[in-house]
């Protein structure tokens, strides 16, 4: 027998150990996020997914699930907050999405459509980045990192490697290769690693396939991210195997 929290009018049943976002995910119900990913432990870096619990915001991806609890997600207010985080990363990197083979796959362009932002809404800061292709069959675009460490986690907590980390504070921080020449060529990452699946934008690429799924083909141009991410969210199953919190889910 689960607990319950209420979320914008909704009953979300969560079972212990269960933060806000992974119930409200696994019942159905969408909050945006960026930083999230549901095999690593939650660090609320990004704050898109932030939602007000009784009345004072919080990271719903570290917030743990208690009974009784009132949340508030898709609210104006937040949305706004949300769209000019959005707007901001645009701003702060060299994105280039007509051009980028992470078009209609990156997460973060899919949050802008997602959240309608129509404008980047802040001054483009055209930080001059590297292309580092020194690798044999993989491609590293620093322009369009958005510090998640995703990469991070992955080749550290599940590769087992290291291969990247970040250096630097504030305006100066960004993402390194440890490796003593700064080259991912001195690295042993493989095509296979974690590190390789987890980048919610452009930054790590295999050589070779480039556009080999048509725009137009692409995750995100079948059907938006808050539908995706139901699709992709861990379920509570039933003794029967049943989930009744997906009756009426695509």
């Amino acid at each position: 027998m689960s607990d319950t929290f209420q979320l914008d009018g909704s009953t979300v049943p969560f079972e212990s150990g269960q933060t806000v976002m992974q119930a409200a995910l696994a019942a159905g119900h969408y909050i945006p996020h960026l930083c999230y990913h549901p095999e690593f432990k939650p660090h609320g870096s990004c704050k898109l997914c932030t939602v007000k619990v009784n009345g004072r915001t919080t990271a719903s991806c570290t917030m743990p699930a208690e009974a009784d609890l009132n949340v508030e997600s898709n609210i104006e207010e937040l949305n706004a907050l949300r769209r000019s985080l959005v707007q901001m990363l645009f701003a702060e990197g060299n994105h280039f999405c007509p051009s980028c083979e992470k078009s209609g796959n990156c997460v973060l362009q899919a949050l802008g459509y997602d959240l309608e932002v129509h404008a980047t809404g802040f001054r483009h800061l055209y930080p001059d980045r590297p292309l580092d292709a020194s690798h044999p069959d993989i491609l590293l675009d620093f322009n369009r990192c958005i510090l998640c460490e995703l990469c991070v986690r992955a080749s550290g907590e599940v590769d087992g490697k290291n291969v990247f980390a970040l250096a630097g504070r504030g305006i100066d921080k960004h993402l390194i290769v440890n490796a003593e020449s700064g080259l991912l060529k001195d690295t042993n990452i493989a095509l296979t690693d974690k590190a390789m699946q987890v980048c919610p934008v452009g930054v790590i690429l295999p050589k070779r396939i480039g556009f080999s799924v048509p725009i137009g083909e692409r995750r995100y141009d079948q059907r938006p991210i808050s539908a995706q991410a139901l699709d992709d969210a861990p379920r509570q199953l039933d003794a029967s195997g049943n989930c009744d919190a997906c009756e009426g889910m695509p």
